[in-house]
């Protein structure tokens, strides 16, 4: 006989198990309702989470011509191309040239302004894209000049802000501006990043006409550049390094057609991060009802486990026949995640589309939903193994003795050392997987933390509830008899609910001390007003116009550059690998200053400050956390560009900045000599705690009429739209923690069905030797009430932790515990542990005791 044609045992065995477990099912799957939930819920809820931020990516880089507005976009702050480097970008292709920058505009007769982001267009714009505006009107009608008023388009919100309607008139610095239509998408936008301020479309004659650009103002010249069809990245590659090598000090900004907005793509990753871990948390905790389910399960199939075994079937094919079950039942569940996964970028598309100007289409990404399944299928085994392998040991005389498996301790060291390896794989998938590792590693060891916490947490209410003085009370006897009984609900409802409640209490805590700041605290530490673009030969006569309008308030100006940080220790930032905190430093323009003596609102922390009349070599003075982020010492070297100009200083000290009281902070302060004779603005602040509505509103009146050229930000205007983002993503933060909040819930649930069959029969029991249904409903009230109450407590301590932890030590912020979110979280558990308990329970106590009582 050929070997070839001789069956795998290997195989036959498999074969017949699935067999078996077909078989088995045919019975349904009422019993495995809550596991299907379980998983579908976490994979629905990463799949969804990764499809989502696929789409947007996909249209950012699908659309980025539209969205940076060119192949390739050259940036340059404060000052505009030279004739060399104009020349340069000429020979690119067709060169598109805005300005940006905000300023106050007002109305014709001085009674009201507004902050606004005026973009200055040419002729040329947009190279790809349409604007599109209300009513549609060629470029040319738009933006020319006629009858002394130069035409602009701006969104409704400035409509609405100063009551406006088109046709009408503004004034924007020296310039008078009429609004001919109503903005309602400029197809670049997204690439000009996040703005505080509607913007105003004006052309760039009505810039250079409105005298707003000053040797010094904070104007932003973006050159987007239309190349010839045929180029690909690698020539858009070339023309980088080209323009790099060319022109070393121009200090301007690179984007391509395939990073139109990183800002944007970087935070959505970040979100996105954050959403699949508590995505994954749900699994997770969804996995404790997979336990319970399997156990549940098994727990019913006892006899035919002893049957199987009595027939001589051996431990390995009882465990094969029923992981084959677990496995399709667990397939049922991420099927119908990955299905509602898939779904998602659909129903989401037009919501996004409503808050970001990013094309989000819905679409099909097999990537994300592969990754949801796979950890679908790693949870469900990492919590099914344990239930398995205790099955596989027993023997069918136990089976056929014992009510069940609750008894048994832990299976053969095999399941462990399986269930902790795919743990493990599966801890360091979301780990290697995540945008941020560091947050993703802090994120996944609390998961664990917390299971182990909660492990000895339930151990520690069991050990209470053992040792507690007997009381008189027959309803609270039983209750506390059956927290610490063998095959308590304790473990599993600590445990499920605990997870979830932690979180949302974490998440409650971070969003309430959030909004006290920004609500609260912050504006009665911050100053009134940030004024900005302050010419050097008006620095003086400002600042007797506000000591006039505002005698009781404090004035603090500084002088303030921009400059981008071009290199560290003589390295190129772009090829320094660093650490995600400090990114930001080393990301776009930074503003920076110079001093004599140290700012007010700063420590040293190392290093010396410099005497007033030095003139040495440039020396720089640091904020000590980036600086730490960045692992900079005392001695290196920082190379910033500053008006086209590469300038080095050394780190001469380190100064602990006090970022929260929203006062003057820059990151570096340079020795005055560095930036001799070149050309800058001022900024000041103006602080009055006595000031009410009316005196900011005469100030700013005052100020605008002067100065026109001068921005003047409202601190309180600016943290009422900052508060509102905040309340917005706080939204959809607590929505996702809900979605482990629900996971938790249907472990409860399950928890109390797989309990079931024990509670029928101590019900049974109890009602024949005399117990009143009254007395068992209060029996097990109490029960559900301790168990939630002592689950509340942990959620409470430990989300209290983890929130301090987040908001004092990553956000430092000041950091207050909120009564009312620890009494609406021992509120919620209450509820939901006894409510789902209850429902459970009339079920129980409706059994007839017959039927049950010929089973004993």
């Amino acid at each position: 006989m050929n070997g070839a044609s001789v069956p795998n045992p290997l195989a036959r065995t498999l074969a017949l198990a699935v067999r078996f477990s077909l078989r088995e099912m045919r019975g349904g799957l009422s019993g495995f309702l809550i596991f299907i939930a379980c998983i579908a819920l976490g994979v629905a809820a990463i799949g969804g989470v990764n499809s989502v931020a696929r789409s947007i990516s996909d249209g950012v880089a699908t659309q980025g011509q539209t969205l940076l507005g060119g192949d390739i976009r050259f940036q340059l702050n404060q000052r505009d191309a030279t004739a060399a480097e104009r020349s340069f970008l000429d020979g690119l292709g067709t060169v598109s040239e805005s300005s940006g920058m905000r300023s106050m505009a007002r109305l014709m007769d001085g009674s009201d302004q507004a902050l606004v982001e005026a973009k200055a267009v040419d002729q040329t714009y947009p190279l790809y894209g349409t604007l599109q505006t209300e009513p549609a009107l060629p470029r040319e009608a738009l933006f020319s000049e006629n009858s002394g008023a130069f035409g602009a388009v701006a969104p409704d919100i400035l409509f609405e802000r100063l009551h406006l309607k088109p046709g009408d008139r503004l004034k924007l610095g020296n310039a008078t501006f009429e609004l001919r239509a109503m903005l309602t998408s400029e197809p670049d936008a997204v690439s000009d990043g996040f703005g505080f301020a509607p913007r105003l479309l004006i052309s760039k004659e009505g810039l250079a006409a409105s005298g707003l650009v000053q040797p010094g103002s904070l104007v932003e010249n973006a050159y987007k550049i239309r190349l010839p069809a045929r180029a690909s990245e690698a020539d858009i590659e070339a023309i980088r390094q080209q323009a790099t090598d060319k022109f070393p000090e121009a200090g301007w900004s690179i984007r391509n057609r395939t990073n139109a907005a990183p800002a944007l793509s970087s935070n959505i990753e970040r979100f996105s991060q954050f959403l699949t871990l508590v995505g994954l948390t749900a699994l997770v905790v969804g996995g404790v009802g997979v336990a319970n389910a399997v156990r549940a399960y098994l727990d019913g199939k006892r006899s035919v486990i002893a049957t199987f075994k009595s027939l001589g079937a051996s431990g390995g094919f009882v465990f094969t026949v029923y992981l084959v079950q677990i496995l399709m039942i667990s397939g049922l569940g991420i099927l119908l995640g990955l299905l509602l996964g898939a779904a998602m970028p659909f129903a989401a598309s037009a919501a996004l589309q409503s808050l970001i100007p990013v094309p989000a289409e819905g679409g099909f990404y097999p990537g994300a939903l592969t990754l949801a399944a796979l950890f679908g299928v790693m949870v469900t085994l990492v919590f099914a193994l344990l239930p398995l392998g205790r099955a596989r040991d027993i023997p069918a005389t136990a089976l056929f003795r014992e009510m069940g498996f609750e008894s048994r301790g832990l299976p053969r060291l095999p399941y462990v050392a399986a269930a902790l390896l795919i743990a493990a794989v599966l801890a360091g998938l979301a780990v290697l997987l995540a945008h941020d590792r560091r947050i993703a590693a802090i994120f996944v060891g609390a998961t664990i933390f917390s299971f182990l916490v909660l492990r000895l947490v339930s151990a520690l209410v069991q050990l209470v509830a053992r040792r507690s003085p007997r009381v008189r009370s027959t309803a609270l006897r039983l209750a506390v008899g059956n927290i610490h009984r063998p095959g308590a609900l304790t473990p599993s409802v600590v445990l499920s609910l605990g997870l979830g409640l932690t979180l949302l209490v974490t998440l409650a805590l971070i969003d309430g001390n959030l909004r006290r700041q920004i609500g609260g605290s912050l504006p009665e530490r911050a100053p009134n007003f940030f004024f900005v673009d302050i010419q050097a030969a008006d620095v003086d006569a400002f600042s007797a116009l506000v000591a006039r309008e505002a005698p009781q308030g404090t004035l603090a100006r500084v002088p303030m550059l921009r400059g981008r940080v071009m290199a560290l220790n003589g390295v190129a930032v772009d090829k320094i690998a660093v650490r995600p905190e400090g990114a930001w430093v080393l990301r776009g323009d930074r503003g920076i200053t110079y001093a004599t003596t140290m700012p007010e609102n700063a420590t040293l922390s190392a290093g010396n400050w410099w005497p007033a009349d030095y003139q040495g070599e440039p020396l720089v003075s640091f904020s000590a956390e980036e600086a730490h982020a960045l692992d900079l010492k005392i001695g290196d070297t920082v190379t910033v560009n500053v008006l086209g100009r590469n300038i080095t200083a050394r780190i001469a000290n380190f100064r602990q900045v006090q970022w929260e009281t929203m006062g003057i902070n820059f990151v570096m302060v340079f020795t005055p000599n560095t930036f001799a004779g070149a050309p800058h603005s001022w900024l000041a602040t103006l602080t009055e705690k006595t000031a009410t509505t009316a005196d900011d509103a005469r100030v700013l009146n005052a100020v605008t009429r002067a100065y026109p050229a001068v921005t003047s930000v409202r601190v309180k205007d600016a943290l009422e739209i900052v508060n509102r983002l905040v309340g917005q993503i706080g939204t959809a933060i607590r929505a996702a923690a809900g979605v482990a909040l629900v996971s938790s819930v249907l472990v409860l649930a399950g928890a109390l069905a797989a309990g079931n069959r024990a509670r029928i029969h101590d019900a049974v029991v109890l009602k024949t030797l005399g117990a009143t249904r009254r007395t068992l409903i209060a029996a097990f009230s109490l029960e559900y009430m301790l168990i939630g109450l002592a689950t509340a407590v942990f959620a409470l301590f430990a989300g209290g932790i983890a929130a301090w932890f987040v908001v004092s030590r990553v956000m430092t912020l000041p950091w207050q515990f909120q009564p009312e979110v620890a009494i609406g979280t021992i509120l919620l558990s209450l509820v939901v542990t006894v409510g789902i308990g209850l429902l459970g329970t009339w079920r129980v106590l409706g059994h007839k005791a017959a039927p049950v009582l010929r089973t004993l």
